[in-house]
């Protein structure tokens, strides 16, 4: 009788923690989908979601080193590097060795990327439109907040 009860119980128990119902799955299905549609968005410019991350930084702050786009993007350098061969290989940035230090190496938009500037934040606007109709200002923001302090309790 006692195993009975107790499978039951562990049947039951942790429901909402399992897929699909779990906000786990859900936050990364939503991930996925925002990244499909914005994809194929970018995909006409020859850029990608990344490409974007590294657009954002130069356009608040041209000719930055290198090691603060992947600190503020939290990337390995690795990653950043091939990121930056292909925004290079596409004319959207130049790269050069800091005057005052060789060892820093300082992205730039081109003419080309600062081009983007004017194009891009409309597109990203539009899906976060789509990605939202339906759903209260108020509850948007509340949403925000709840995944701020979740991603800050397990940083």
């Amino acid at each position: 009788m006692k195993s009975t009860s107790v499978k039951a119980a562990s049947s039951t128990l942790g429901q909402e923690f399992r897929a699909p119902h779990s906000t786990g799955y859900r936050i990364k299905l939503l991930s996925q989908l925002l990244y499909r549609k914005f994809s194929d968005r970018l995909e006409p410019f020859g850029l990608t979601p990344f490409h974007w991350l590294v657009l954002c930084c130069l356009w608040q702050e041209d000719g930055i080193p290198t090691s603060y786009i992947s600190e503020k993007l939290q990337q390995v350098g690795g990653t950043l590097t091939g990121v930056l061969d292909r925004m290079e290989e596409r004319g959207f940035v130049r790269r050069e060795r800091d005057s005052q230090d060789r060892r820093i190496c300082r992205i730039w938009l081109t003419n080309a990327g600062k081009e983007l500037e004017h194009v891009l934040p409309q597109l990203v606007a539009d899906l976060h439109e789509e990605t939202w109709e339906g759903v209260a200002q108020k509850d948007r923001e509340q949403f925000s907040h709840v995944l701020n302090q979740a991603i800050a309790n397990l940083s």
